[in-house]
């Protein structure tokens, strides 16, 4: 059967997360819905990652496996006109046929997530529900600085929802950067694969510290304590995208 990559954008404030769930609308069966309307087929798709409720993506990346061969072209132009005539917030950026061994979960290499704060007194009008306005003045400095006691291989059991399905809590992150451009702070998290919650955990946390609540000694602490009640506030989903997956 022909195996098919979706690169693939959307804005996850409508859904209840990527996942396909019983009685909830998804990302991914909002995509099998389409992908039935064009090709009569029941598909099943394989994404690099299970976004939460309210999580975005610029950058998903998908498989499936279809009984009739497309040209990649059509896949991506017919998907995308039945989401666009069902009012979905999702669209598929490219499809290109693949190899039987490609698995968009699995031959995964990196995962690069953007975090982004407004921070500023105004409500949000253009980016409502797609970041998270914080009132207050943060120190975007101090909360790089504090940032980087978390790179590297750790046990981020602090850092870990307890939902939670991952066989270990170690893992290891390859960046965490925070930066300010005027009202917007990005924080940029980058790792092979992460635990649920971890990116949104270590913003509320890295939150605290751009507060002057906290200082990069109490990350780095609430880090080895491995305990999730060290740990500070988990950021909403809103400012949350995976941005790209490397393979």
């Amino acid at each position: 059967m022909p195996r098919y990559r979706l690169d693939i954008e959307y804005d996850g404030s409508p859904y209840a997360g990527w996942q396909r769930q019983s009685g909830q609308h998804s990302v991914q069966a909002a995509l099998e819905q389409a992908i039935k309307a064009f090709s009569g087929e029941e598909a099943t798709l394989r994404g690099a990652g299970r976004t939460d409720a309210g999580v975005h993506a610029l950058g998903q990346v998908a498989h499936l496996d279809l009984a009739g061969e497309w040209p990649a072209d059509t896949v991506r132009d017919a998907v995308n006109a039945h989401l666009t005539g069902a009012g979905e917030t999702v669209a598929v950026l490219a499809a290109a046929l693949v190899g039987d061994d490609f698995d968009a979960r699995f031959s995964a290499q990196r995962r690069h997530y953007l975090y982004r704060i407004v921070n500023r007194r105004a409500p949000l009008a253009l980016d409502r529900q797609r970041a998270w306005r914080v009132p207050k003045r943060l120190d975007a400095e101090a909360m790089h600085e504090a940032a980087q006691a978390l790179v590297g291989k750790h046990d981020f059991t602090t850092f870990r929802s307890v939902q939670c399905q991952a066989k270990s809590p170690v893992k290891t992150l390859d960046r965490l950067d925070v930066a300010r451009a005027g009202d917007a702070i990005e924080v940029r998290a980058t790792a092979r694969s992460f635990l649920h919650n971890q990116v949104r955990s270590m913003v509320g946390t890295l939150k605290r510290v751009g507060e002057g609540a906290w200082s990069a000694a109490d990350v780095k602490q609430a880090l080895e304590a491995r305990d999730r009640s060290a740990c500070g506030p988990v950021a909403p989903p809103d400012g949350l995208y995976l941005v790209k997956v490397d393979y």
